[in-house]
């Protein structure tokens, strides 16, 4: 232990009510006696340094669980460290100066080692402030066995002592904290690499059951993914109201998309049907979450963490599909939709195909056709309704109707007709969004 002993006020004698100042010669020959007495029972405790250290050994098994457990698992190792720190406490008090470094160090990578094998900083002081005691303890004891007289003696350096203890204590805790902090840092990159591997579909098998235990979700279960785009205080929000309440999820964020990789169902081997597609606990269940300028798509359910990459490919899907100015798709809703965008440049021929006449007319004309067009299939073929929504008569959107059929070839009355154009509605709305 470092001392840099100090002067101490003069031992007072009688009732003097204030003490007299010593002269400079007393508390140097004071001072002196004192380090006298210290460095002959400090040389005593190296002497029998192994038995101190079984000492502290039999304090920490009985007084610290922490060190109990520490204990059965490594008796050897633990015994050495106590034994090492010992050494280094006790050869301080015989030349505070040339041990410091090495007794600083002894402490920090003290710290730092508990930290890494998790032992609870609470415990890791209390041995410490254990060793500390037992150290000022066996000095007392030493001089009390060959030297009564100079105990009082020790009076003058306990301050130095001890002061030394909580000097290695706070330098126990910076290096535990800081190594905690490293550790932590470097769980959270190792999880955040296993997560981009998991979405990237790069993961390998063997890595599986690591990324399992780092996101915190199971290695087997049904899992879609979620993908939000928008401003970032905003869709951190709004990702999560359109969860379902208590789905387990960890968010992977990125610069313009985060995604979060949810267990679906409630205990993760549910709530999915035959078709891939979430079940009764899935997405389609969340709330609609609308923000300004959020949008947010939801993919279709796959099978195990090593298919999370194909359920990210869905959400981008689901992501592409959704209108700019916002709002959330839930990908096994909007299928066809989603079979134009994956193949952008088969359904931009299918548009082209379709739709070219009606595209090429002047854009008045062009806007009414589509829209009475768009808005007839929504009323499920009804122009009454279709016309109520357009604020015109059923007539007008029949013959609007007509129209189009003349100016595309195709018949409304014909389904494989009706599919085409209705595919090619929605390719024109998903590509031109």
């Amino acid at each position: 232990m470092q001392h840099a002993v100090r002067s101490r006020a003069a031992i007072r004698t009688g009732l003097t009510p204030v003490p007299r100042p010593r002269t400079q010669s007393v508390a140097s020959l004071m001072d002196a006696d004192a380090l006298r007495v210290l460095h002959r029972a400090a040389r005593a405790l190296l002497d029998d340094l192994p038995d101190l250290t079984d000492r502290l050994v039999a304090l920490l098994r009985e007084q610290e669980p922490a060190y109990r457990t520490a204990l059965t698992k490594d008796p050897t190792a633990t015994w050495q460290e106590a034994h090492r720190s010992l050494r280094h406490s006790v050869t301080s008090l015989l030349d505070p100066r040339g041990a410091r470094d090495a007794a600083r160090r002894c402490s920090w990578r003290i710290g730092a080692a508990r930290a890494e094998q998790g032992l609870p900083l609470d415990a890791l002081l209390h041995a410490f402030r254990l060793g500390g005691s037992l150290v000022w303890q066996r000095l007392v004891e030493e001089t009390s066995r060959t030297a009564p007289e100079d105990v009082r003696l020790l009076v003058h350096v306990a301050a130095d002592v001890w002061n030394f203890v909580d000097e290695h204590c706070t330098l126990v805790a910076d290096a535990y904290r800081q190594t905690e902090w490293q550790l932590g840092r470097r769980r959270e990159n190792r999880a955040r690499l296993l997560a981009a591997g998991l979405l990237d579909g790069t993961s390998r098998i063997a890595d599986l059951p690591e990324a399992a235990q780092a996101l915190g979700l199971p290695e087997y279960g049904r899992y879609y993914v979620v993908a939000v785009t928008g401003a970032p205080p905003a869709r951190s929000d709004a990702a999560r109201a359109v969860l379902p309440p208590g789905a387990r999820v960890h968010w992977h964020a990125g610069t313009d998309v985060d995604y979060g990789i949810v267990l679906d169902g409630a205990d993760g081997a549910d709530g999915a049907d035959d078709d891939g597609l979430p079940g009764p606990a899935g997405p389609e269940d969340a709330p609609d979450a609308p923000v300004a300028g959020v949008r947010i798509g939801i993919g279709s359910a796959v099978d195990g963490l090593a298919s999370v990459g194909d359920a990210r490919r869905r959400a981008d899907t689901a992501l592409e599909i959704c209108p700019r100015t916002g709002g959330t798709v839930c990908l096994a809703d909007h299928l066809p939709a989603a079979l134009v965008a994956s193949s952008p440049e088969l359904g931009g021929a299918l548009a082209e195909r379709v739709l070219g006449p009606l595209l090429r007319l002047e854009a008045a004309d062009r806007e009414v056709l589509l829209d009475t067009l768009t808005t007839w299939l929504d009323c499920d073929g009804s122009a009454q309704r279709a016309g109520e929504r357009l604020y015109c008569h059923r007539n007008t959107v029949l013959n609007r109707l007509r129209r189009c059929e003349q100016l595309t070839g195709r018949s409304l009355a014909r389904p494989a007709d009706l599919v085409e154009i209705s595919l090619a509605l929605t390719a024109r709305r998903v590509l031109r969004d």
